[in-house]
């Protein structure tokens, strides 16, 4: 937990389909320094080591690699594996009878009227499923023992199919885990090396299918991920950095590398998760604690909501198609980003999922794609610069865009300036379908939040995407384009600790609950432990899952501090029929509750990078003007030359009036016609419509 002697910079690097965004904090200087290079997909580690020594050495005063100190890093090797289908090879042990859960699932189609509805693929197909005779009753009895010759000849058939990642998910060993301890004894014992999913260790809860779904996937991704971080260190060790990574979680805090390695599922919204943390700490400082985050990368969009400065949290959630159940922060993903590729389909114009990536990129980096993407259409309407990006590092082909949507523009018989703003059109209807999701579809009106815009595409499309849904202000940060890599620089280490518990929620059931919670307290003192995390910088959060009677689905309630007795117990059902309301639009008074699941989080705190707060502005906000641009606005419906701002030039209190450009190295903000601009003591941008 503590920085080594001599060192001087926290480093946080976000790791993206298109680019790698590196972060330095000088400890010294209580300064932020921000870069950002082209990703390497083929081997990401690369990028972040070219990007990590490129951003010292660019730095006013340049830094040298063995004086970081901490390395903070969100990841898409798991999201991308997955996706991809480029995960291990596994197998599955699991009770006799039971190896088809995985299948069978929840017998619910994906899409309920789609008659051309695709699952996703079976990450362990099913002669790689295999039985083993054992079985543990819900209490914790073992009704049938462990024929071990079975776990012994389970484990030899997949060693000769070449398997060494396993999933071991056994009935109820939530409850009661001596069966899946021992199985994977065995397999140790037969296939030295192998990686091993125990469920009780991943997903340590009840519902069968949901807690295999998570071991199965955390089996599939762990020998990419070890590879992945296996090239990482030593590329780490070549360039002098000696600082350990620590990466980021779906939760929105950090992990050690060994945990990554061991349970990689965890990290599958490593990237976005580090965003909503950046966007809490820009809420703390500015005051506004009720915001909808919107991060536009070049791959996609991620949107999230937080509320009362709290970001929103789901304990079981799908990930392109698989059920995960470990806690993430409820960040919801669409295929829109920057190289999001538009196409005709059917005589229609169709933005998305497909998308260029880094390589070869939108046509206009000239890396030979010929399809057009929602970057170079914003390159046509004028929105982007038209000679560079990266400030100058990057050079772009504006006529190579123009090119590319004049062909669309043909295919679909309409001007390309037409084309160009119908794929704006088309990805701003994405992105406000995503935010509806998790803000109307539960129970939250978009019109009483701030949208915060960041990832390098979001502010160019932050303002019409908030006149869509009716936001009234957007709030664009002071580097906007590395905010997920500034976020790793706020994140805590966390860890979320769970157990099953079945009780109503009652006088009586307080001790039982009250001793389920003695358990996980010991068990988060073993994490804090393990982590060397120093007493002063602990702190547990409790939580409790509970339902109406009858119901399947739980909601997750905060365990009020200092209360007891029957004001604990009133308290905790006012708090769930409160949150009932919320999500559901009524009470059931009447109906008795039910306990379900307990929840610790337990946080060791780390030093972070504190945001400097700036003095007044040395000059007027007209000196920050560099020039004009001549920008397409169908809001005028027409061409108009806009002022072109320097984002750096900017400082507390100048107002710019809209229509207006504001450039920056990490993005680009278009500011749209009736609305204004000002920027406050942290160098933010707050946008309104003028009254």
């Amino acid at each position: 937990m503590l920085n080594k002697i001599g060192s001087r910079f926290r480093v946080g690097v976000d790791s993206g389909g298109t680019f790698t965004d590196i972060c330095i904090f000088d400890e010294e200087k209580s300064e932020v320094f921000v870069w950002k290079v082209s990703s390497t997909p083929a081997d990401p580690s690369e990028g972040i080591v070219n990007g990590i020594t490129q951003g010292l050495r660019a730095m006013p005063e340049p830094g040298h690699p063995d004086k970081v100190a901490y390395f903070g890093h969100g990841t898409t090797v798991g999201t991308n594996a997955l996706i991809q289908g480029r995960g291990a090879e596994c197998g599955l042990i699991t009770t006799d009878g039971f190896r088809d859960v995985l299948e069978i699932g929840r017998q619910k189609r994906p899409e309920l009227y789609s008659l051309q509805s695709v699952k996703p693929p079976i990450l362990a197909t099913r002669d790689r499923r295999l039985e083993v005779r054992e079985r543990v009753l819900f209490d914790g009895t073992v009704a049938t023992p462990l024929h071990e010759d079975d776990v012994r000849t389970a484990v030899r058939k997949l060693k000769e199919q070449g398997v060494t990642a396993i999933a071991i998910c056994t009935l109820f060993s939530f409850v009661e885990p001596h069966h899946e301890k021992r199985i994977r004894d065995i397999v140790l014992e037969e296939i030295p090396g192998a990686f091993l999913s125990v469920s009780h260790e991943i997903a340590p809860e009840f519902r069968e299918y949901e807690r295999m779904s998570t071991t199965v996937v955390n089996a599939y991704l762990g020998p990419i991920m070890r590879q992945y971080l296996d090239r990482l260190s030593p590329r780490l060790e070549e360039a002098g950095i000696s600082a350990e990574p620590r990466l980021t979680q779906s939760n929105g805090g950090v992990i050690s590398c060994e945990t990554a390695r061991n349970q990689p599922v965890r990290t599958v919204l490593s990237g976005p998760a580090a965003g909503v943390t950046a966007a809490l700490e820009v809420g703390r400082t500015t005051g506004i604690d009720n915001l909808i985050t919107f991060d536009m990368g070049g791959t996609s969009s991620d949107v999230s909501l937080i509320d009362r400065g709290r970001p929103q949290m789901a304990n079981d959630i799908e990930v392109h198609g698989y059920p995960l159940k470990v806690p993430m922060l409820d960040i919801h993903t669409v295929g829109a980003g920057g190289g999001s590729i538009a196409s005709v389909d059917n005589g229609l114009l169709k933005v998305g999922p497909r998308s260029a990536g880094a390589a070869p990129g939108p046509v206009c980096y000239g890396l030979g794609n010929e399809e057009p993407t929602v970057t170079d259409a914003n390159v046509v309407l004028g929105v982007l610069n038209q000679t560079h990006l990266l400030n100058g590092r990057m050079p772009i082909d504006a006529e190579a865009s123009r090119r590319a949507i004049k062909r669309l523009a043909d295919q679909l018989g309409i001007e390309p300036i037409e084309a160009a703003q119908g794929i704006i059109r088309v990805v701003t209807a994405n992105m406000a379908k995503a935010i509806r999701v998790i803000s109307v579809e539960r129970g939250y009106d978009p019109r009483d939040y701030t949208m915060l815009a960041f990832g390098g595409a979001g502010p160019i499309h932050a303002c019409r995407l908030a006149k869509e849904l009716e936001i009234p202000k957007v709030l664009i940060p002071k580097h906007p384009g590395i905010m997920c890599a500034i976020g790793l620089l706020q994140a805590d280490l966390r860890t979320n600790i769970s157990l099953t518990r079945m009780t109503p929620l009652s006088l009586e059931a307080l001790s039982t609950i009250e001793a389920g919670f003695s358990q996980l307290r010991e068990r988060a003192d073993a994490w804090f432990n393990l982590e060397a995390i120093p007493r002063e910088a602990r702190t547990l959060r409790l939580a409790i899952d509970m339902r109406y009677g009858g119901q399947a689905y739980e909601l997750t309630v905060e365990w009020p501090e200092g209360l007891h007795g029957k004001k604990l117990i009133d308290s905790l059902r006012s708090n769930f029929e409160d949150a009932h309301k919320q999500l559901y639009g009524y009470i059931a008074a009447e109906e008795p509750v039910q306990v379900t699941t307990l929840r610790v989080e337990a946080i060791g705190h780390v030093p972070k990078a504190d945001p400097k707060r700036s003095g007044p502005a040395a000059g007027k906000a007209e000196d920050a003007i560099v020039g004009t641009r001549s920008v397409y606005l169908p809001e005028l419906g027409r061409f108009t030359d806009c002022p072109l701002y320097q984002r750096e030039h900017l400082g507390p209190d100048h107002t710019i009036s809209g229509p207006a450009i504001i450039e920056q190295m990490d993005s680009t903000t278009l500011l749209l016609p009736g609305q204004k601009a000002s920027v406050d003591h942290y160098l933010n941008l707050l946008i309104e419509w003028q009254s």
